[in-house]
């Protein structure tokens, strides 16, 4: 039997990939009276754009991101070129699904290099090529500063200001995806978040939380409530800069991910209610 609804509450597929395909999710989601979304690409090719497209459609679902975009520095203006390519598929691809926006993981250093200044101005240059597709496409870009032990690898624009500053810059059609896990700890958070507000640049709001001890960087995020975020607070914050939109769980975990995925969503539905 379906669950009642739980509005407010989307899904990030990274949660619950042991799930499996696109379409097993989405059933396993309102199974649970989950009707947001936030599909990974990988899942969207494997299940192919057109069916992706239908099942969202189908099921009256909302897609509250498209995961992801961005890694725009690298080595030669061929990698460059390249990355800028695949984003404007990205941007069709989250057009097609009518996602709230498409989240950018803008990338970190390229091979070999040590100047983080020469791939924070690739990732400028970069977003400025697509957002001319995104604006035609009426696709929304969400840039997501990620915790600074990410700014080799993943992502060089770690805070919030920092994403803002790019907002500012670009002009419209761009804003901000806000991961509790990776701007909780900020103390300018309060201050950013009101900026993005009065910006209209609060694209996504992402929650999970930051268990002490973290033992795995990328792989140890914890479920709501079994760490240290005031997730009510910082929801309160969200709202009060105009932010209304889901919350939606984004879990890479070890644990977590070895679990039953109807677990994992029953777990995130009572914690939403409760803690969130």
């Amino acid at each position: 039997m379906t669950a009642p609804a739980v509005p407010g509450l989307s899904i990030n597929f990274a949660t619950v990939r042991q799930i499996g395909s696109f379409g097993a999710i989405v059933d396993a989601c309102l199974n649970h009276g989950i009707t947001a979304i936030s599909p990974w690409r990988e899942h969207i090719h494997e299940t192919g754009l057109a069916e992706a497209a239908r099942i969202v459609a189908a099921n009256g679902l909302r897609v509250t991101g498209v995961c992801r975009g961005g890694f725009f520095p690298a080595a030669d203006a061929a990698g460059r070129q390249a990355a800028i390519d695949d984003n404007r598929r990205a941007i069709d691809e989250a057009a097609a699904l009518k996602a709230d926006c498409l989240v950018m993981v803008v990338g970190g250093l390229p091979k070999g290099s040590k100047d983080i200044g020469a791939a924070r101005a690739m990732v400028a240059d970069g977003l400025a090529a697509i957002l001319p597709h995104a604006r035609a496409a009426g696709v929304p870009i969400a840039i997501e500063p990620l915790h600074p032990f990410y700014a080799a690898d993943r992502a060089c624009v770690n805070l919030l200001g920092q994403a803002l500053d790019l907002c500012d810059a670009l002009g419209d059609g761009i804003g901000v995806a806000i991961d509790v896990y990776h701007v909780w700890w900020d103390p300018d958070l309060a201050a950013q978040i009101t900026r993005a507000g009065k910006g209209g640049r609060i694209l996504a709001h992402h929650i999970c939380d930051w268990l002490v001890p973290t033992l795995h960087v990328l792989n140890d995020r914890g479920m709501m409530g079994d760490g240290v975020i005031d997730l009510k607070g910082f929801r309160a914050m969200i709202e009060a800069a105009g932010f209304h939109g889901p919350q939606e769980v984004e879990i890479f975990s070890e644990n977590w991910g070895g679990r039953p995925g109807d677990e994992v969503l029953r777990t995130c539905v009572e914690r939403y209610r409760t803690v969130c």
